[in-house]
């Protein structure tokens, strides 16, 4: 059986850059490199992949692993990409992004796409460090802290905020609730609801208030001492004796 003429005209296209064509035994089937508006991309869309293939070329600048079976992404998934700054994992069934996913791509990773998944909840260290533009809409999204900080770290796509809604795992007072509007009235980070304060601001006025505590203890200290001294007898001054000398001088005066 002859390959696919999308996947023959990809390799001519390859060969007539003066790329590279990688093994066909290195590539998984359903997926072909190309090039792209100038730039190495691989794609892996609808293959039926369940684990993120290790095959992929180290020049690669796009990637899409969109349409699969996809349920996690493990540490260092790509660090091997040193150059890759298009990654599109839409449309898959992840439920969990390990911290160090995306380890290795901080200086290069642009554009991510986590759309259509089954996330409830990511860590804040999975984006550390990245200065990248993410679609994060339809996923079943706790709407915890640990989203509330993601998005201080990242900008969302263009048209994908109303998309992150919480899901089921979330407060029953918010589920079904977009997430963005609840954020600015709201702050998920600390205890309670309406307003309650970030554990750095609890930090602030325990330390503000242990201050005041000392203040007040020495105030105290001061005033109980200097009521002590009070109702200590005041010693009288003594009397020294008058000179005969400035008796007589005081009789001539009157």
């Amino acid at each position: 059986m002859f390959p696919p003429a999308s996947h023959l005209l990809s390799l001519l296209l390859v060969i007539d850059a003066g790329g590279t064509v990688p093994s066909p035994q290195g590539v998984p089937q359903g997926c072909y490199v190309a090039e792209e508006a100038g730039e190495r991309t691989f794609r892996c869309s609808q293959a039926g992949l369940s684990a993120v293939p290790i095959s992929i070329p180290n020049d690669t600048r796009k990637l899409y692993l969109d349409a699969n079976r996809l349920v996690s992404v493990p540490a260092g998934a790509f660090r091997h990409l040193p150059v890759l700054e298009e990654l599109d994992l839409s449309h898959n069934v992840l439920a969990h992004l390990s911290g160090a996913a995306f380890q290795g791509l901080a200086g290069t990773l642009r554009h991510l796409d986590l759309s259509a998944n089954q996330l409830a909840s990511v860590p804040v260290e999975a984006f550390m460090g990245l200065k990248i533009q993410v679609n994060l809409s339809a996923n079943p999204w706790r709407c915890d802290c640990a989203l509330q900080e993601v998005l201080r770290r990242v900008r969302l796509a263009p048209g994908t905020g109303t998309g992150i809604v919480c899901g089921p795992g979330a407060r029953p007072d918010l589920v079904g609730q977009e997430f963005l509007p609840l954020v600015r009235e709201e702050e998920l980070c600390g205890t309670g609801r309406g307003g309650a304060r970030r554990s750095t601001d609890v930090a602030l006025l325990v330390t503000m208030g242990g201050w005041l505590v000392l203040v007040v203890a020495y105030l105290g200290h001061y005033m109980w001492q200097n009521r002590d001294e009070t109702r200590r007898p005041l010693k009288r001054a003594p009397v020294l004796p008058v000179r005969s000398e400035d008796s007589s001088t005081l009789s001539t005066m009157v």
